[in-house]
């Protein structure tokens, strides 16, 4: 890895330089980073943003929707001329302004248990910012077989939590084993969501991310971090691997080819 950076870009991440837990070394391996966000709504948004800014040198965004006027409350990275485009790419020229240093793989695409290995391929680092539980188990599922940290964020009303799936720590399924029955958890469109609430949980999981490509620092691995903001209160609350658990446990699933993730996203044991 060449550990030189140039003349605009020593300017530009100054601020890292000068920390002795980054310095040129550190940036250098940002920039020859690569993220994989999922979705690029309201957790997506932060995220794409401060990951950009701080100069990861390649940015995968997945999402299959367009940009609609009720978004911008919260989903900073669009404006209202973007109404109406995908937000990959409302999101793409997002980051082009920001920083021409990076390079986004913009996939106009629902992430399934179909094209999953191919989205999640070649990339170090996953940030599930998806607003559905079958998307947040076929992502740990998949992540985990492939040996991938996986940043997890989910917002709800005037609360959130993160936490982050390291490859040799408890996974999504070791927290919630099953999801909850279809329609049983509102989503934002039926409750709402206060507009600032993803930009605090986004920026955790950015931090997460940019921390697991440095190598610098504890990551929430095995911690469940929860966030009130009608009290501005923040608790973590630790959880061990099960080993029971059909994707990390001792027996895990070595493939997710025959997992039926319709209702429950059950594995069920041979």
């Amino acid at each position: 890895m060449s550990l030189s950076l140039d003349a605009d870009q020593l300017d530009r991440y100054s601020r890292h330089v000068i920390m002795d837990e980054v310095g040129p070394e550190g940036q250098k391996r940002l920039l020859d980073g690569r993220a994989l966000v999922i979705g690029a709504g309201g957790l997506g948004a932060p995220v794409i943003q401060y990951l950009a800014a701080a100069g990861v040198g390649t940015i995968g965004i997945v999402d299959d929707d367009v940009v609609e006027r009720s978004n911008l409350q919260r989903q900073v990275i669009h404006g209202d001329a973007d109404v109406g485009e995908p937000k990959v790419e409302s999101a793409a020229r997002y980051v082009d302004r920001l920083n021409p240093d990076i390079d986004v793989e913009a996939r106009e695409t629902r992430l399934d248990e179909g094209n999953v290995r191919d989205l999640l391929a070649g990339y170090d680092v996953v940030v599930d910012c998806a607003d559905n539980f079958r998307t947040r188990y076929v992502v740990n599922d998949a992540a985990r077989i492939e040996g991938l940290p996986v940043v997890h964020g989910a917002i709800y009303k005037f609360e959130g939590q993160a936490t982050t799936l390291v490859p040799e720590g408890p996974c999504y399924r070791c927290l919630f084993p099953e999801a909850p029955e279809p329609g049983t958890v509102p989503d934002c469109a039926a409750t709402g969501v206060l507009g600032v609430l993803p930009g605090t949980v986004g920026c955790v999981q950015a931090t997460e991310a940019i921390k697991l490509l440095l190598g610098v620092g504890e990551t929430l691995g095995g911690r469940l971090l929860f966030y009130d903001a009608m009290d501005l209160s923040f608790e973590t609350v630790p959880y061990r691997r099960n080993p029971d658990c059909p994707v990390c446990g001792d027996d895990a699933i070595e493939t997710i080819d025959g997992i039926d993730y319709s209702g429950g996203c059950r594995v069920d044991a041979d």
